[in-house]
């Protein structure tokens, strides 16, 4: 039986890898990257205590890990900005571009009951459209700036 195992920074790199990339508001709450980075890692030790491949270990940890984090928000305004938008910026600004604009959004997102397949539900076309159309207003009275 292999005995390979993941220590806690294992588990804490993969998240804050996730939240700097696609959860910008969780990146920096250190509290929450701990006690998720912990339980992840207690669950890869006891699965494979109790005898689990390493396959089913990682599934298992990263089930915990990521719970909760399949929908982001940020990701969604990010799409946005570079489909829509992307004509009147500079490529290096779209990322700058849509972290301002994800506050100017979140009452959007208030509307909608987000769950990790909200991407792949009919609805997510419909909070798009709003998203496009936030954004467009915000340009239209403030600027690129």
């Amino acid at each position: 039986m292999e005995t390979r195992q993941k220590d806690l920074s294992y588990f804490t790199l993969r998240l804050q890898e996730l939240l700097s990339t696609s959860f910008p508001e969780k990146a920096y709450d250190q509290q929450f990257i701990e006690q998720r980075s912990r339980w992840a890692a207690n669950a890869y030790e006891g699965a494979f205590l109790s005898g689990n491949p390493i396959d089913q270990c990682d599934e298992i940890a990263s089930y915990i890990l990521f719970e909760g984090l399949h929908f982001s928000k940020f990701d969604t305004v990010f799409q946005v900005v570079c489909n829509e938008f992307d004509t009147i910026m500079a490529d290096e600004e779209l990322r700058p571009f849509a972290l301002k604009m994800l506050p100017v959004c979140e009452p959007v997102f208030s509307n909608y009951e987000l769950t990790d397949d909200f991407a792949y539900d009919n609805e997510f076309d419909v909070l798009y459209t709003e998203i496009t159309g936030t954004i467009a207003i915000w340009i239209a009275e403030n600027g690129l700036q």
